[in-house]
């Protein structure tokens, strides 16, 4: 679940395009959408970019993007298929070893008591 090295820094850079592309679709929309919206996205992508409940956070995302979508349109189809394919790995991944959930939810020895 929280794999180290390598593959834990290819999901810190999954985490990461995930958030940023959130950014970039709501950058756009700056002033057509209320204040709190705003921030509720940027919160949520501070939470993917750190790796804070990662698998929520991602279709918490993927469903931003869809309303996103559905209100303004999609603007290049291609992507909006990226980004949907990588929020559903991010989702269905999980964050890897540097994120939040790795320090709060980590590796644990089980050591079990001599009978």
């Amino acid at each position: 679940m929280f794999p180290p090295g390598w593959p834990g820094l290819a999901l810190l850079s999954l985490r990461l395009s995930v958030a940023l592309a959130l950014l970039a679709d709501i950058h756009g929309l700056r002033e057509a959408i209320a204040g709190w919206i705003y921030a509720a996205v940027i919160s949520l992508a501070v939470c993917l970019g750190a790796g804070l409940a990662t698998p929520v956070s991602a279709c918490v995302a993927l469903t931003a993007h869809v309303v996103i979508w559905s209100c303004v349109g999609v603007g290049n189809p291609a992507s909006a298929t990226i980004v949907t394919l990588d929020a559903l790995a991010l989702a269905l991944l999980g964050p890897g070893a540097y994120s939040i959930d790795a320090y709060r939810f980590g590796r644990r020895v089980v050591v079990f008591p001599p009978t």
